[in-house]
């Protein structure tokens, strides 16, 4: 028996990663730091490369993978890539006893829908999506939350817990309730960064430069210091990045639908939004409207043309 089946890494299960770019990639190399046997897959050769010099082992393709591991972490751009890879991949090769964790925003009926599907062939899903950014993620100090069977969250919080700050991660109720509180972390986020951005764009098209908004308005403290810094985005010619998280929208609309109730503020974002060409990329690459080029260029509407009675 080699020195790896009795040391350490023997009680430690084998590892599947699926989708080692920006966040997958910093996550699945934090695992392998803490002495996990890490099996990698993706798409992207470069990316595959980074993480087989850290120590991974990459798989010849995703099929593989899921039979030579016992937990499958997944950390792809979008809900319908997840399902996608969940319907063709995952689900028809999942095993008894094996647990799959899907790291990547995906719409919450979704989750629940595949987590009963993984439910009949004896497996396990549970959604733990991420905040943090790549920072957060190389640093391993994500905020995660973690959503399904309590019991088998419990028994995959040593795992999560070399991924975020253990008091980051978070059980936060049955399968889809990770999904609905990133939802709120990412309406939180998105709905603040285009406030502030519609604020500005106020000032800028009613004729004042935006370094004098910022000089008045703007500051190190509290929702100042915040304001400055979306406006260094805006300065620095780099407007996707002040991001209203246009694609996940959707996402956190249709569960609102679904569950019966109207998230007012995000419908007019998104509608504004879809309206226009999704011509710039956000930070997983995927094709976003950059909402401050949108308040700069469209023309105003006038909608309040009768002010008698006010």
């Amino acid at each position: 028996m080699s020195e790896t089946e009795t040391g350490p890494q023997a009680s430690l299960p084998v590892i599947g990663f699926i989708g080692v770019g920006v966040m997958g990639g910093p996550m699945a190399c934090n695992l392998l730091k803490a002495g996990y046997p890490v099996i990698v897959s993706d798409l992207n050769p470069a990316q595959l490369e980074r993480c087989t010099a850290a120590g991974a082992t990459a798989a010849d393709n995703a099929e593989t993978l899921v039979r030579q591991s016992q937990i499958i972490l997944t950390s792809l751009p979008s809900s319908a890539v997840f399902v996608e890879v969940a319907e063709m991949v995952l689900l028809p090769h999942a095993q008894p006893g094996q647990i799959f964790i899907d790291m990547g925003t995906t719409e919450a009926g979704e989750t629940r829908r595949l987590a009963a599907n993984f439910s009949q062939k004896q497996a396990s899903l549970l959604d733990a999506p991420v905040s943090g950014g790549q920072t957060g993620a190389e640093a391993g100090t994500l905020y995660i939350f973690v959503g399904g069977e309590a019991a088998v969250a419990e028994q995959c919080r040593p795992l999560l817990e070399r991924l975020g700050r253990p008091e980051r991660v978070v059980y936060c109720g049955p399968s889809g309730s990770g999904q609905i509180v990133k939802g709120v972390n990412q309406l939180a986020l998105g709905l603040g960064v285009a406030a502030y951005l519609e604020a500005m764009a106020f000032g800028v098209r009613a004729g004042v430069d935006l370094n004098t908004i910022v000089q008045a308005v703007g500051g190190t403290e509290s929702w100042r210091g915040y304001l400055a810094q979306i406006a260094g985005h805006i300065l620095a010619k780099t407007p996707e990045k002040a991001d209203v998280k246009f694609p996940e929208l959707p996402y956190f609309l249709n569960e609102a639908y679904a569950q019966g109730f109207d998230l007012p503020l995000t419908e007019a974002l998104y509608n504004f939004c879809e309206a226009s060409s999704a011509d710039w990329l956000d930070n997983m690459n995927r094709p976003t409207v950059a909402f401050w080029q949108e308040l700069l260029n469209r023309p105003g509407q006038a909608i309040l043309n009768d002010l008698e009675g006010c």
